[in-house]
């Protein structure tokens, strides 16, 4: 590995993209992707008495299909990188405690996706692990009673606001000459990450999650650039998170400013997983399991097929609790930079 710049690393011996699974539940299922994803599950409750077990479950099924498809068991990964937003990570407790692997808990809110993919490369790369496995999940109704109201108290949404996913993603990376069980040699690599500070424009409105975290993503995207000495055009695609359709205006003007236009390769993940028009999802999706689930499903295999030869996964994510929020504190935002490439 190498330090590039002020805060990427390029890896001299990229780790390979194993094989990659997603769950939904059934709001996710309806939308554009809906055939893409692993499993729509119909029930929102998983089978569970709660939300909070519902989303354990999630995460459990998510390794579980994850495993399958590429003919590993549990007792080949070294590591699982595992988070979601419930408080002290309970979904990822719970929901993989019956693995037995050694447990690397995360947290950075809606960006968790990006820092476990980063970490799993990262200890790969170094010769640490042969296979690594990063997950992270989110549960709409679980996640409304986190951070917002209970769905029985029937809150009105503001326009800005986004819809949490109901999802999860789980990744397994695998170091040079370990492709699993399918012993075929894997067609996507992460060449590179880039990991973003806490950035904080003074936002303070828990509905509007895009205002928070655009910063954040400017941020790091502009730094991505700067260390690896690139521009727009030399990626395919730019994905953001979450941001939705307010953050994704915000991002690109914040950029402008700085001499980047990237209208051309940006995406969201949350406008890309649901039907605006028809879901009435306001500014689009969020939450761990957003980018999780379309970078299993679609980012992922556009890279596979060699439709988007270099593509800059970056989720986002907006560092507040119920906390910081009643004591009217800022939301800062934070986004994690992974550089995947068609090999």
């Amino acid at each position: 590995m190498a330090v590039v710049g002020r805060q990427s690393i390029q890896f001299d011996k990229a780790p390979f993209i194993i094989e990659a699974a997603a769950i939904v539940g059934k709001k996710e299922g309806e939308g554009p992707f809906g055939p893409l994803f692993d499993k729509v599950e119909e029930d929102g409750f998983f089978g569970k008495k709660t939300w909070e077990e519902a989303e354990g479950e999630l995460q459990r099924q998510t390794a579980k299909k994850v495993l399958e498809k590429a003919k590993l068991t549990r007792m080949d990964m070294r590591y699982v990188f595992a988070g979601d937003l419930l408080e002290q990570m309970t979904a990822s407790t719970f929901g993989l405690m019956g693995y037995e692997i050694p447990l690397i808990g995360i947290y950075g809110a809606c960006s968790t996706m990006g820092e476990g993919l980063m970490l799993a490369s990262m200890i790969t790369a170094a010769g640490y692990a042969d296979y690594t496995l990063a997950v992270a999940s989110s549960h709409f109704a679980a996640a409304e009673k986190e951070f917002r109201f209970p769905l029985n108290y029937g809150s009105q949404r503001p326009l800005s606001a986004t819809w949490t996913v109901t999802g999860c993603g789980a990744v397994i990376v695998g170091a040079e000459g370990m492709y699993g069980g399918n012993k075929k040699r894997p067609n996507a690599r992460v060449t590179g990450v880039t990991t973003g500070k806490v950035i904080d424009y003074g936002q303070k409105d828990s509905m509007n999650m895009g205002a928070c975290m655009a910063g954040a993503a400017c941020d790091t995207i502009y730094q991505n650039f700067m260390d690896f000495g690139r521009r727009p055009e030399d990626y395919d695609r730019i994905i953001t998170g979450d941001l939705g359709y307010v953050g994704k205006t915000l991002l690109l003007s914040l950029l402008k400013e700085k001499g980047f236009d990237i209208t051309k390769q940006h995406d969201d993940c949350g406008i890309l997983i649901f039907n605006q028009e028809k879901q009435d999802t306001h500014s689009g999706g969020s939450g761990c399991g957003c980018s999780g689930a379309m970078f299993a499903a679609h980012i992922l295999r556009q890279v596979e097929k060699g439709a988007w030869k270099r593509v800059l996964f970056l989720p986002t994510g907006a560092l507040l609790s119920k906390v910081s929020f009643n004591e009217n504190r800022t939301v800062p935002g934070i986004a994690h930079g992974v550089v995947l490439e068609h090999c």
